[in-house]
């Protein structure tokens, strides 16, 4: 058997008139709409057509096809159930040809709304499912994403063409250098231009090692502080700089260029003021006269921001995923405490108990009560916890709030207010900014052993929204956190106190809160120089409302109408059911939505729906109260949840939402307010929706 020696590569060849790619030419996306039903192709294009793509719309699986045959799409909406070639055997024929298995598919579907079409449709290559009739607002969203990520790979992608360009045409300069001296002079004026005009760096270096520069263009003085003679002069100056875990990986990078004719390589680079760097280098084996390779021409970049924001986005990413975790923990959590709750409203209503077992009553509920306010902590760090948001003034509240906040940090604590201008208004939840508050003061104080003084300042700031921020600011004199304290102080159970003086879930309910709420937190800190947190929140130009408190109990009162109960967890529907008819409503129960409608299609006494959002089957609960008001306009409606999840049109305007949970009295009064007010009149669920 004969081994083949492996060739020299050819010597690249350069075109004179070769023109760069058009940096300024319009980028444009075009999606392809799969729809048989002309109606809902409609309904999508005029949903979509602000965004300014170019919509095509195929009336089938053959004709999308055809047309992904001549044509390239950003996205494809596909309908999962159409005549002939359906939505699965379309996707499967496009992830076979090898130009679109990286084109993004969404189903549409109306009828597949189950667990296992769900996992069958992203097993045949969707990224997303998109249910019938659809919300304009969501598809637009969703859409807006895949289209923005294909722009911004196009973008990447004429960049990178033109970064390669530069490179051919910087290796032509440098390869007719010796045909005229004329030429020369002109292509070097050509080339100084570019060099100042482009924030990179033009090198060229030597094969052997230490690849010592023999060229580097004047720019390199902006990106790490050392003039370009440095380089140039001192051979072992560049690579001495490299970081010591990156020096074998660029001397690898760098010598297989001779085999392979180019090389890319990221490390960092100590610059002039101690701080490290990441640069980009990249480069490609230019020929000598004589065809043997003699010389590595390349550019590098700084490239220390996209690393950074990279970084962020994996943090970002891993928070999400802790929040998932959370979020689903808190929906199994509250469906104990409220059987722990409700049982205990109902032997604390009993006179024959003694007074020792009440007592054991009381700190079970206190136990139970303490495990509700963890968990409406874990839900506010994931971003998924019930909000009732206001627009309030925020200086009024502070001012209103600030002696329970001087009760809570003690004596030794001076707290000192600093408020900005008035109006500064913004539409949050006052109870969850109130907490977060109180979490910031007890934390400073925890930081101030010996006492201290905690500034609470507001004021204006400019930001993405129309009208900016309004900032709070929270700020003690404290011993301050080390930085990897800084960098983990928002995670969920972590915590430097000692055992038993603190839950770790403070900062995290205030992190969540925050962002919730569409604003930032930003945290300055330095061990021995105290802690500041700003919360940035929206502002918001709308009249200031006074925060509602929680009215005292009144008595409970019950009622004879006729409730349907609607629970999957078996443990929550006796005890629900047991709450129900001890106040003396009349109850028929279902265990999920199919049956719901059942019940109500066969018994027209029903006076109002009870019913769990979260439940199996692929019908939320708030699917089965849209689905019962259409069937009985008039009917009363109460969703009850410990875990909304993502569905953010649970915010209490459609339906009145009780969370999870609850004890009797609030069950109660909430069923008689409801039961008791005028009989609603039949009107549009978009109209009931937008009120």
């Amino acid at each position: 058997m004969t081994v083949p020696v492996q060739a020299r590569p050819a010597p690249r060849v350069w075109r004179a008139d070769a023109a760069p790619p058009d940096l300024d030419a319009p980028l444009a996306a075009r999606i392809l709409i799969v729809d048989d039903d002309e109606r809902n192709a409609f309904a999508a294009v005029e949903a979509l057509k602000e965004l300014g793509h170019e919509l095509v719309v195929a009336r089938s699986g053959e004709e999308a096809l055809k047309r992904v045959l001549a044509e390239e799409f950003a996205l494809i909406l596909l309908d999962l159930h159409m005549p002939g070639m359906d939505g699965y055997e379309t996707a499967a024929l496009l992830r076979s040809r090898k130009r679109n298995q990286h084109t993004p598919i969404v189903f549409l579907t109306a009828i597949f709304r189950d667990e296992a079409h769900i996992f069958q449709a992203y097993s045949a290559g969707a990224v997303d499912v998109v249910f019938k009739p659809i919300d304009p607002f969501i598809l637009k969203a969703k859409v807006q994403v895949f289209v923005d990520l294909y722009l911004k790979t196009k973008e990447v992608e004429r960049q990178s063409a033109y970064q390669q360009w530069l490179l051919d045409e910087h290796a032509r300069v440098k390869a007719d250098k010796d045909r005229t001296e004329r030429a020369l002079r002109r292509t070097e004026a050509t080339q100084q231009a570019i060099l100042r005009s482009l924030p990179i760096v033009f090198h060229s270096r030597s094969i052997e090692p230490p690849f010592a520069p023999l060229f580097v263009s004047d720019s390199v003085h902006a990106i790490t502080g050392f003039p370009a003679e440095r380089f140039t002069t001192e051979p072992e100056f560049a690579t001495s700089r490299i970081h010591p875990d990156d020096v074998a990986l660029v001397a690898e990078r760098i010598s297989g260029a001779a085999r392979t004719g180019h090389y890319a390589v990221e490390f960092r680079w100590l610059c002039a003021d101690g701080q490290y760097r990441v640069l980009q280098d990249q480069g490609v084996m230019a020929p000598s006269t004589d065809g043997e390779a003699r010389e590595i021409f390349g550019v590098f970049l700084d490239a220390t921001d996209r690393r950074s924001l990279e970084e962020q986005l994996a943090q970002a990413r891993k928070m999400e995923a802790v929040g998932q975790l959370t979020g689903g923990v808190a929906h199994d959590f509250n469906n104990l405490l409220t059987v722990v709750l409700g049982n205990i409203d109902m032997l604390a209503t009993r006179k024959e108990e003694e007074e020792r077992r009440m007592r054991r009553i009381e700190a079970v509920r206190q136990a139970a009560e303490r495990g509700r306010d963890l968990t409406g902590q874990l839900l506010a760090f994931s971003r998924r916890q019930h909000l009732t948001p206001i627009t309030l003034d925020v200086n009024r509240l502070i001012r209103d709030f600030a002696p329970l906040m001087r009760q809570a940090v003690g004596e030794a604590v001076t707290i000192d207010l600093e408020l900005g201008e008035d109006g500064l208004n913004t539409h949050v939840d006052a109870t969850q900014l109130e907490t977060a508050l109180l979490n910031l003061a007890v934390n400073a104080r925890d930081a101030m052993p010996e006492g201290g003084r905690l500034l609470i300042a507001t004021r204006r700031e400019s930001g993405p929204h129309k009208l900016g921020y309004v900032a709070i600011e929270v700020r003690d004199d404290g011993v301050g956190m080390t930085e990897d304290v800084r960098a983990r102080v928002f995670e969920p159970f972590f915590t430097t106190k000692d055992v038993g003086k603190g839950s770790g879930l403070g900062l995290s309910q205030v992190y969540g809160f925050v962002s919730q709420s569409d604003g930032q937190v930003r945290l300055e800190s330095a061990p021995g120089e105290g802690t500041a947190f700003h919360l940035l929140l929206p502002a918001s130009e709308g009249r200031a409302e006074a925060p509602r408190r929680d009215a005292p109990a009144a008595k409970v009162i019950g009622g004879t109408e006729k409730i349907l109960l609607v629970e999957d967890d078996a443990t929550v529907l006796a005890l629900t059911l047991d709450v129900l008819t001890g106040l003396g409503y009349r109850v028929t129960t279902a265990t999920n939505a199919s049956e719901a409608l059942q019940v109500l299609h066969a018994d027209p006494e029903i006076d109002l729906l009870f019913t769990d959002v979260v439940m199996p089957g692929g019908v939320s609960g708030l699917s089965l109260a849209r689905t019962a008001r259409e069937l009985r306009p008039s009917l009363r409606v109460l969703l009850t949840s410990g875990f909304v999840g993502e569905d953010r049109a649970i915010d209490g305007r459609e339906f009145p939402l009780l969370d999870k949970p609850y004890e009797a009295a609030v069950l109660a009064t909430t069923l008689r307010k409801l039961l008791d007010r005028p009989e609603r009149r039949p009107r549009k669920r978009a109209t009931a929706a937008a009120e």
